[in-house]
């Protein structure tokens, strides 16, 4: 790291590594030379007088790329793709000619960002699994556990702690679907020319359409790929960009959601992230225990829906077969966002794997507003003892504004059940009102949602991935 220029906070503190080397020179590079081998090989295949020796002088410096060569031919000649195809060639003297035969610089970078965003979305699907496999453990644990619920964060009707995280939950199965749909629908460029034509191709196989038609196909297999874009420009059409980052987005949206709900959980100390033994949560107050994680993942989520509008303007302003004025933006906007959502699903790991829940603290709250949300059961109650429903409703309806005032007028606690077992007309004691305070009462079919969701959505999601659950994650900061 040098200390006297900039560095992305993105590759110094919150992408792994495995991110940061899908979008490194090397991997890009090394891409470069696997399409330029695929290209030549198909080409010898379909007739053109190239020879296994070429091929195997190619396959020799896959991996060995003299950057240095490439660094310097790039301030002669100011364009990357010939650079590279120069240092190649010093390095293939044999094959220097058929190396890029026929292609345009689009062959080599469109077709490798394609790879490098695939391989991306491999990654973030690994890591958005694990998330969804330890939120459903989380929600599983927790699904009887009844909580306060919230609507307009105003005290509503009683949920459980595991049927609230099923929401959450349920977001990030939406975006694995919006994942796996937009990976499985990726192709390749392919081999198509200046202007999406394939003319080079025509003039290289003297107007052999059969065989030229078989040029996309056999380089998508040789690359790992089912089949390239049936048209084209000079590039593939940026409306792909942007399908992808908007999944990338989707998946920001949902960690937000979630990290906000922490904070204000933990603000309510009902729910708390993890906090390390020896972490400093204020410079000044040292009681403080601040959801750093959760408003890191929040940060770094608006950074990434955001940036999900680069490749959504870059798609709209292109002009006819190309413009470059895509590249620059590219290089930034796809790679960060992948470094950024990388760093958020870390977080998010880290965040759910940790969670902790303080049950009394919880219960302690819900009960303090739960005889507000009992006084339809206490009126039935009183009806089964002989008392007439209307009279009963506006007299509840009273107590129920002494005892408000008593608690945010006064500071009071809810006094709400003694004020009714002093009511003669409910005919119901204190013990009996205490006893109809059960909080499993009010939660519904929460329990049961959260059990038949998780068996029924998310546990075939997770058995047919069994092999890329048990990621741990570690935070850098």
């Amino acid at each position: 790291m040098s200390n006297d220029r900039y560095t992305s906070p993105l590759s110094e503190r919150y992408a792994s590594r495995e991110m940061q080397y899908i979008f490194s020179p090397e991997m890009k590079f090394k891409t470069w030379r696997k399409l330029w081998i695929a290209l030549a090989e198909t080409e010898k295949e379909l007739g053109l007088d190239i020879t296994d020796e070429q091929i195997e002088e190619l396959k020799a410096h896959q991996d060995d790329i003299n950057f240095e060569v490439a660094k310097e031919r790039e301030k002669v000649v100011r364009h990357d793709v010939m650079s590279h195809v120069y240092a190649y060639g010093v390095q293939c003297p044999k094959a220097k000619g058929i190396i890029h035969l026929g292609a345009t610089s689009c062959y080599v970078g469109d077709n490798t960002d394609i790879i490098l965003m695939s391989e991306a979305l491999k990654l973030v699907r690994k890591k958005l699994l694990n998330v969804i496999g330890e939120l459903a453990a989380f929600a599983d644990k927790y699904k009887a556990q009844p909580t306060l619920a919230f609507t307009h964060f105003q005290p509503a009707q009683p949920t459980t702690v595991g049927k609230r995280a099923s929401l959450w939950l349920q977001e990030f199965l939406m975006d694995l679907e919006d994942l796996d749909y937009v990976r499985g629908s990726l192709k390749l460029l392919g081999s198509k020319g200046t202007t999406g034509t394939q003319a080079s191709f025509l003039e290289l196989f003297e107007g052999d359409q059969e065989t030229i038609d078989k040029i996309d196909p056999m380089i998508a297999e040789k690359m790992g790929f089912k089949d390239c874009y049936p048209v084209s420009g000079q590039t593939y059409s940026r409306k792909v960009d942007t399908r992808v980052m908007n999944v990338v987005a989707g998946i920001a949206a949902s960690a937000h959601k979630m990290s906000n709900d922490i904070r204000l959980l933990q603000h309510l100390k009902e729910v708390e992230e993890p906090f390390e033994k020896n972490q400093i949560g204020s410079s000044a107050m040292a009681y403080k225990r601040n959801p750093m994680r959760s408003e890191r993942i929040a940060s770094l989520s608006r950074y990434v829906m955001i940036d999900a509008l680069n490749p959504a303007i870059t798609s709209a302003t292109q002009w006819f077969e190309r413009t470059l004025d895509d590249s620059a933006n590219k290089r930034l906007s796809i790679a960060e966002g992948f470094l950024a959502i990388d760093g958020i699903l870390d977080l998010c790991l880290n965040v759910v794997d940790g969670l902790v829940v303080y049950d009394k603290v919880i219960t302690k709250r819900l009960m303090s507003e739960l005889p507000f949300m009992a006084t339809e059961n206490i009126m039935m109650d009183a009806v089964k003892k002989g008392g007439d429903r209307q009279e009963l409703h506006e007299k509840i309806r009273q107590l129920s504004m002494e005892a408000g005032a008593n608690v945010k007028q006064n500071g009071l606690d809810n006094n709400l059940l003694e004020l009714i077992a002093n009511d003669s007309d409910f005919n119901l004691s204190l013990e009996e009102l205490k006893a109809a305070m059960e909080p499993s009462r009010y939660t519904g079919r929460a329990e049961v949602q959260v059990d038949a969701f998780i068996k029924n959505v998310v546990n075939p999601v997770l058995e047919a991935n069994r092999e890329q659950l048990g990621m741990k994650a570690e935070i850098n900061v």
